[in-house]
């Protein structure tokens, strides 16, 4: 039940208004409206969806808006900004658009874009009417719904006065990310976005603004390729998105992850201490690095998952059934079009099913590119990390080194390769292994699964499947594995070398009559090896299962079920042995 005394979570509240009006729990992100006037007038921002980018221009917005001056103490006060305002508080008119309300359909694009511009610049002339003619409406009227005739005459009329406009654009992206999935649209979309396109256009009369009228500008998206492909337009603006100065202006830093759920543990009972649910979430929403120099400094929790985890944390009392946000689910899934672009490009073996089975991939990271250089390996990697697929975890000479921020995005790319496996006439059955995974967890009967998904290689495994050999062998097995809901899955992936190829990790706390947990090592010899080179590989995955056996999180996480120690070992695309090399009671 909730307590009425403490703050309501903000989960799901993108306005920064409604948030403070409601007494919800805000952490403080207002000092970076310091730091933004500081850097340049012209500023973009690149954040995965759903890390509290819309929140972060809300509280801009209310901020700078003029016919908000009287309210400032009430928006503002307690906060950061409260305390240290700047000269430019509640001094222009601000314009906000989101162009995830258009639809982004490319035959309906322009008509679509303005009517939606149509409605947010009329809605402009009536907040600010005090400096526009009694008329204005009238006349954007007369322009038949033309978004760069409109937006001229705003900034005509405006030219009248002394006043400025801070212009917000939210998922400026949008247009791009929906038809990118679809290659074949991109000719047209360059008609939109090159030369005399119409976004083209549109931006560049944006450009004619800034040059008095448009002071100030924000944009944000998930990606930059857009940026890139209207970069000769509208070269005014500043790339912030990897700036180290930016790195924690969205999303939740631990400490401030540590202070929400000490707040709300003096109003709620919780299961455990905070430290240890800390330690239950991190691997699942942390992790997440958006500037080389924050490497090995500070990640960044996702915010929305973490405010998800601490709403259901507080109403039952107890960790949520299902970890993963339904609505990440969901948003994520907009991000399938990574799937159809890893298998057109022409690399050697697919990206996403490289990054599940050996943890990371390397290439540069680039700060932008245009839409037809995708299928270019740094810029796809590049576009993982903008997503928030991937994140900074390390550097080699002049390369970095990307890997999988955390358990729920690991989730997601393993279902995107099921998704992929599936397209490809792989037809793994869910239903089948679904139950056989259930005897696995619950009654110790591993071996039916591993031959289950042997056969299902051998049916229906293409040629191209078979050549990537092992690569193939080990992402599908890892990739069917972890479907179990049971289990919370871990791998070499995901630490470093000297763990095991799969640890799978019971979650008795959601599933108390969970009585196994498995030790995998997967090994693969061509089909020609010889008895001594199977022999030797038998040999060295017994003494690495022998070994792993006994780490810390191995002994701790499994102490009250069986711990199988499994050999998964195939001689070409044959299973040549499915062996329980050791048995640990717990």
């Amino acid at each position: 039940m909730w307590n009425p005394q403490a703050r309501r979570i903000p989960y799901g509240i993108q306005g920064f208004e409604m948030l403070r009006r409601d007494n919800c729990y805000y952490v403080d992100k207002t000092r970076f409206i310091q730091e933004i006037e500081y850097a340049n007038k012209y500023f973009f921002l690149v954040r995965p969806r759903r890390f509290g980018k819309t929140l972060t221009m809300t509280m801009l917005e209310a901020y700078y808006d003029i016919n908000k001056k009287e309210k400032f103490e009430e928006i503002f006060s307690g906060l950061w900004i409260g305390d240290h305002p700047t000269q430019n508080r509640n001094s222009y008119l601000v314009l906000e658009l989101n162009f995830a309300m258009i639809n982004g359909n490319i035959d309906d694009y322009k008509k679509n874009f303005d009517s939606y511009c149509h409605l947010r610049f009329k809605n402009f002339c009536d907040i600010y009417s005090q400096y526009f003619p009694s008329n204005a409406k009238e006349e954007l009227d007369k322009m038949n719904k033309n978004a760069v005739d409109e937006l001229k005459y705003i900034i005509q009329e405006l030219e009248k006065t002394d006043k400025k406009i801070y212009l917000f654009i939210d998922e400026y992206d949008n247009f791009t990310n929906n038809i990118l999935s679809d290659y074949t649209l991109l000719g047209r979309y360059m008609d939109e976005t090159h030369r005399t396109g119409y976004l083209r256009t549109f931006f560049n009369a944006l450009k004619d603004g800034s040059k008095g009228v448009i002071e100030r500008l924000f944009i944000t998206g998930v990606s930059p390729v857009t940026l890139d492909d209207l970069t000769s337009g509208f070269n005014i603006g500043s790339n912030y998105t990897t700036d180290a100065r930016f790195n924690e202006i969205t999303g939740f830093t631990e400490q401030e992850a540590r202070e929400m759920l000490n707040y709300y543990s003096e109003y709620f009972q919780f299961p455990c201490s905070v430290d240890e649910i800390i330690e239950t979430i991190r691997p699942w929403y942390d992790n997440y690095c958006f500037a080389k120099r924050c490497y090995g400094k500070t990640t960044m929790y996702n915010s929305d998952m973490l405010l998800y985890f601490t709403d259901q944390l507080c109403n039952f009392g107890e960790f949520p059934d299902k970890i993963i946000d339904s609505n990440i689910r969901t948003d994520y899934g907009k991000l399938k079009m990574l799937i159809r672009k890893d298998k057109e490009m022409d690399f050697e073996g697919s990206i996403i099913q490289n990054l599940v089975t050996d943890g990371f991939v390397k290439g540069k990271l680039v700060d932008h590119f245009p839409a037809e250089q995708i299928v270019l390996k740094d810029n796809f990697i590049s576009l993982m990390y903008y997503f928030g697929m991937v994140t900074i975890g390390g550097f080699c000479e002049d390369e970095v080194i990307f890997k999988i921020p955390n358990i729920v995005v690991k989730e997601q790319l393993i279902n995107y390769l099921m998704d992929n496996y599936k397209d490809n006439d792989l037809e793994y059955d869910s239903w089948s292994g679904d139950k056989l995974l259930s005897r696995m967890a619950f009654h110790g009967e591993w071996k039916a699964f591993f031959e289950y998904v042997s056969q299902t290689i051998k049916t229906f495994a293409t040629t191209r499947d078979k050549a990537k050999g092992e690569k193939f062998l080990h992402g599908f097995t890892l990739a069917t594995t972890c479907q179990s809901k049971a289990y919370f899955p871990h791998s070499e992936a995901d630490t470093s070398a000297g763990f095991p190829d799969l640890y799978l990790e019971p979650r008795t706390d959601q599933y108390p009559d969970l009585t196994h947990s498995y030790l995998i090592e997967f090994k693969y010899v061509k089909e020609d090896a010889t008895a001594a080179e199977i022999q030797n590989k038998e040999a060295e995955a017994i003494l690495q299962l022998q070994k792993y056996s006994k780490y810390g999180l191995v002994v701790e996480k499994s102490k009250k079920t069986t711990l199988h120690c499994l050999l998964v070992m195939y001689k070409g695309f044959d299973l040549e042995k499915c062996e329980e090399v050791l048995t640990v009671e717990g």
